[in-house]
């Protein structure tokens, strides 16, 4: 079985090279070493979103090893995150002909000026997708909004609000990595840059705050 050493790689690498190995024919599945959860979690979704077997376990401080081995039938690798699977399917369906944005998230406050007021105004911004009529397909965090999804953060009531109501609230892996989120986040899934590049992709408006 092929090893690959991914460890110091940022998403969505792992994730993109495990795929190339267990593309190979004589490919029985493949070893995959990393350096941090949120990367193991990846590794998880694109396996059993490939119908493939999934293990891991942990070799050191921060380090796991990712086994992975081809079986079962093979499924679409971008799959919607977790949540509720009856309203996401009934949202879908009424959206169809008039689909709402993705909105785009970088920060954890709105605006240039007072931090105090910008963390307001993002507050109030959120609040407002909830009254959209059609609502937000996605939500996605990036870098520092990655904080608006964890615990405590005063955003999370109006993206459970989403949430229940059919939109995706989806956290950059590597963001929740990279500020030790991954523990606290409070709404939605952590997804990886995969998904929100192909999301993004498929989007019929994007707004980025």
């Amino acid at each position: 079985m092929k090893t690959l050493d991914m460890r110091g790689n940022p998403c969505p690498i792992p994730v993109v090279n495990a795929k190339k190995a267990l593309a190979e024919n004589d490919a029985a599945g493949v070893e995959v070493l990393v350096d941090n959860i949120v990367a193991v979690q990846n590794l998880e979704k694109m396996a059993k979103g490939t119908g493939c077997a999934f293990s891991y376990e942990e070799t050191g401080a921060s380090e796991y090893k990712v086994t992975i081995i081809k079986g079962g039938n093979s499924a679409q690798f971008f799959k919607e995150p977790a949540g509720n699977s009856a309203v996401n399917t009934a949202a879908n369906a009424a959206s169809e002909s008039a689909r709402g944005p993705v909105v785009l998230l970088t920060s954890s406050s709105m605006g240039t000026g007072a931090d105090e007021l910008g963390r307001l105004l993002i507050k109030g911004f959120i609040f407002s997708l909830t009254q959209l009529n059609p609502l937000p397909e996605a939500v996605i965090f990036l870098n520092g909004g990655a904080h608006l999804t964890t615990e405590g953060a005063n955003t999370v009531p109006d993206l459970k609000t989403l949430e229940e109501k059919g939109t995706n609230i989806c956290t950059c892996g590597t963001c929740a990595n990279y500020y030790k989120l991954a523990d606290s986040l409070a709404v939605g899934s952590i997804v990886d840059m995969m998904y929100i590049t192909n999301r993004l992709s498929k989007a019929q408006l994007v707004i980025t705050i």
